[in-house]
């Protein structure tokens, strides 16, 4: 066990990506499995509140802890066996996703989701229940876990295999390794039907596995999970199209998502302001693009005629061809990636340097409801004259829009309209977090999604495997909920 108490040593643990900031006494770092049960039950008998950590990517405050101590994975990080046959792995929480994928894809084998940062922590992405670009084929990483090994906080293990352990109805009865047994409610709630990454899970009849996916480190700690993998595609078929209008863009975007010939992993979007502030480092983006759509596209040998498809869309569409990027090789395909996630990580530069909390979206609505929404979101933050910029994987209807305040009283707006732009997104069905989670910092947002009594079941089913109100405690619910129990 590595513990780490100095100021210098733990200073780099205590804030995110989104630049959300806290406190701690000390940074426990344990190296084998039986050290995190050990330190855990420690703080359960002195109720000392625990936050689990993963690489800091995240975007919502969730690994930063306030107050307690924080308990970091990052010793918990061997891929324990690659199974090329059954098309299965097994794995540590603290596996870096981008070295996971690295060595599947040595084996022609592909793990999909796709998180825009690929140097967070698996057992990471789980608890967020993470997607990304290739979501609109794929699905997110719910869809591609077999198994999970989970410590509770109690330190009582708990190992979960898919299709094994379903409630009856919303009643959910589990039990632990050493046979301490557990009987949970599930919220009856009704979850968005489109895709969702805000609170938990909660279904009648569902699959226990998927409580935990998602549910941001408050109800227990990822130590192991065995994943579902696929054959890695041959061939991709790539594009970054430029239109000269948004009009242009969406229509196209509409053109591919009616069409059930074709089926691209991603269909994303960039609108005018994003290719700005992209274009000191990509300087080949045409000066006249009002909006950008990167595509990919696995090609089947058995279906030759996909490209022709493809070409056919491009013909009848208004895209800028002549100055639009076409992949020619595996180099083209990396640097589209590149591209694409160069918006994210530049965004969180800009808000670093002016010492700001970011202020982006992570809202998806209905197919049917998305331009609407869009309008609307750009429309009130161009109003307010605050600089923002938009994308996004628009293929879902999720959409990305980071406001850019450079002064205190922007930030104050940008906050408002923030609350404004997902009071919209719920009005229309949709959700408040698409695939960031509510963390510490979307939980007045999270409130218009569910109302008082919803929530309180949720927190409920928290306390049930957490009645001393150890782990996660700040994250998806205010503190307060709790003495309402």
């Amino acid at each position: 066990m590595i513990i780490k108490e100095n100021t210098d040593e733990i200073e780099n643990y205590l804030s995110d990506a989104s630049n959300y900031k806290g406190f701690c006494d000390k940074v426990f770092i344990p190296e084998i499995e039986d050290e995190l049960i050990s330190t855990i039950k420690e703080c359960n008998n002195s109720n000392t509140r625990i936050t689990i950590t993963g690489n800091g990517t995240g975007l919502t405050g969730a690994k930063v802890p306030e107050g307690g101590i924080l308990i970091s994975t990052e010793k918990l990080n061997k891929i324990i066996s690659i199974d090329t046959v059954g098309k299965k792995a097994v794995v540590q929480g603290g596996v870096l996703l981008q070295y996971f994928q690295d060595e599947t894809e040595k084996l022609n084998l592909l793990y999909p989701p796709d998180p825009t940062e690929r140097n967070c922590f698996i057992g990471s992405t789980i608890a967020t229940n993470s997607s990304g670009a290739r979501t609109y084929k794929y699905g997110p990483t719910r869809n591609y876990v077999n198994r999970l090994r989970i410590v509770l906080p109690d330190g009582e293990v708990l190992s979960l295999k898919h299709g094994e352990c379903i409630a009856d109805e919303y009643e959910l009865s589990l039990t632990s390794e050493s046979g301490k047994s557990y009987s949970l409610k599930i919220p009856e709630i009704k979850m968005p039907a489109t895709k969702n990454a805000a609170g938990y899970y909660c279904r009648s009849g569902m699959d226990a596995i998927d409580l935990f996916i998602g549910s941001e480190g408050t109800l227990g700690i990822i130590t192991e999970t065995e994943l579902k993998l696929i054959d890695l595609p041959g061939e991709i078929l790539s594009a970054v199209l430029f239109f000269n209008s948004e009009d242009g863009a969406f229509s196209f975007l509409s053109a591919v998502k009616i069409n059930k010939t074709v089926q691209p992993r991603s269909l994303e979007f960039f609108d005018k302001f994003a290719l700005q502030f992209l274009k000191k480092s990509f300087t080949k983006i045409p000066d006249s693009a009002q909006a950008a759509i990167w595509f990919e596209q696995e090609i089947d040998k058995s279906f030759n005629g996909i490209e022709a498809e493809w070409f056919n869309f491009l013909d009848q569409s208004n895209a800028d061809i002549e100055n639009s990027w076409f992949a020619f090789d595996e180099k083209n395909l990396e640097e589209f990636k590149d591209f694409r996630h160069a918006i994210s990580w530049k965004v969180n530069e800009f808000i670093t340097q002016h010492g700001f909390r970011k202020v982006g979206t992570d809202t998806a609505v209905p197919d049917n409801h998305f331009h609407e929404f869009y309008s609307f979101a750009k429309n009130i933050v161009e109003k307010e004259n605050i600089n923002y910029v938009a994308y996004g994987h628009f293929g879902n209807s999720h959409l990305h829009l980071n406001m850019l305040p450079e002064n205190d009283e922007q930030f104050i707006k940008a906050k408002a309209l923030y609350y404004e732009i997902c009071k919209e997104a719920v009005r229309l069905d949709g959700t408040v977090s698409a695939e960031h989670g509510i963390g510490k910092m979307k939980r007045e947002y999270f409130k218009l999604m569910y109302n008082q009594d919803e929530i309180l079941q949720m927190a409920q089913l928290k306390k049930t495997l957490d009645p001393n109100l150890i782990l996660g405690i700040g994250n998806i619910f205010d503190e307060n909920i709790f003495k309402m129990i």
